[in-house]
């Protein structure tokens, strides 16, 4: 049996797939890697079609190999790897063997990495998926993040060509500000807020997570927003809600299945894995998009 021994989890590392899609009926978010994009991209370095990878964040993961040999890439932001203490190259495959200790840091940008193996993480599917969402204590290791001493035990996969991968990294690479559709209570902030929501700058706040992510508005652009009753209804990730002081929060992953706070508007999902790997005290600007162009863009990342 082939397994990773945890030596130093980090605090935020946990097992991920592509997503539990379906269950939100169920009151569960689809979970998922939070850059799918970069999750896709080591897949395809790859060549073969594992459904799983460690998605690791906010600190050193250490782990080593036992019983048998195996292939990895990572991507992601750009973290530090390092195998048997010495400097190993990033986005490439790398072959382990048994005991050696792979180590992976933040690096100069990026809140997430992915380390994906020829192989699969051997842990029970729960409602379609393996993916962790720590806030409804599904899938992955129990339910939760990765602990010292826990043991990932691996499974052989399908080897396949890289074209099996339709999903391009594409999305995770476009500049500029982060394109939006107007969201369901758009028509409830006055034309003029609408414009300065368009126009200044926000900031990536310390308080993100796999949840959400808020933001700072040194600008006041919502400091006079409208006070606005509403019932609860289905989010999705990329919803930008404004909370009752004011405080835009951009629902990520593991959001919450339903929200009462207006939200103006959704990032499209070619721009929220670019949006998840911004660092706390990042500067974004939002710009809107029609329904037909974010689908065109879309459309866009993928072959054929």
């Amino acid at each position: 049996m082939i397994a990773l021994e945890i030596i130093d989890p980090g605090p935020l590392t946990s097992i991920q797939d592509f997503g539990r899609f379906g269950a939100l009926k169920h009151g569960v978010a689809a979970s998922g890697p939070m850059d799918r994009a970069s999750f896709t991209h080591a897949k395809q370095l790859l060549g073969c079609f594992s459904q799983t990878g460690l998605e690791i964040a906010a600190g050193k993961t250490v782990f080593a190999v036992r019983g048998g040999t195996l292939r990895m890439a990572c991507t992601g932001g750009s973290f530090n790897l390092h195998i048997n203490g010495s400097p190993a190259p990033w986005e490439q495959v790398i072959s382990l063997s048994t005991d050696d200790i792979v180590q992976i840091t933040p690096g100069q940008a990026g809140n997430y990495a992915y380390a994906c193996f020829d192989h699969d993480i051997d842990v029970p599917a729960l409602l379609g998926s393996r993916a962790t969402n720590t806030i409804a204590g599904l899938g992955g290791m129990e339910g939760r993040v990765l602990a010292r001493g826990d043991l990932v035990k691996l499974a052989p996969v399908m080897e396949s060509s890289p074209d099996t991968f339709a999903l391009t990294a594409a999305g995770s690479v476009q500049k500029g500000p982060l394109r939006f559709i107007w969201g369901l209570h758009a028509r409830h902030f006055p034309a003029s807020l609408r414009r300065k929501f368009t126009s200044k700058n926000f900031v990536i706040s310390q308080r993100h997570d796999r949840m959400g992510v808020r933001l700072t508005d040194p600008e006041g652009v919502f400091a006079t927003r409208p006070n606005l009753t509403l019932v609860s209804d289905a989010v999705v990730p990329g919803d930008i809600q404004i909370l009752g002081d004011g405080t835009p929060i951009v629902l990520m992953r593991d959001h919450q299945p339903t929200g009462g706070y207006p939200r103006i508007g959704t990032i499209i999902s070619a721009d929220l894995d670019r949006f998840a790997q911004l660092v706390a005290g990042t500067q974004v600007q939002f710009t809107s998009v029609t329904v037909d162009h974010a689908h065109a863009i879309l459309k866009q990342a993928f072959k054929g």
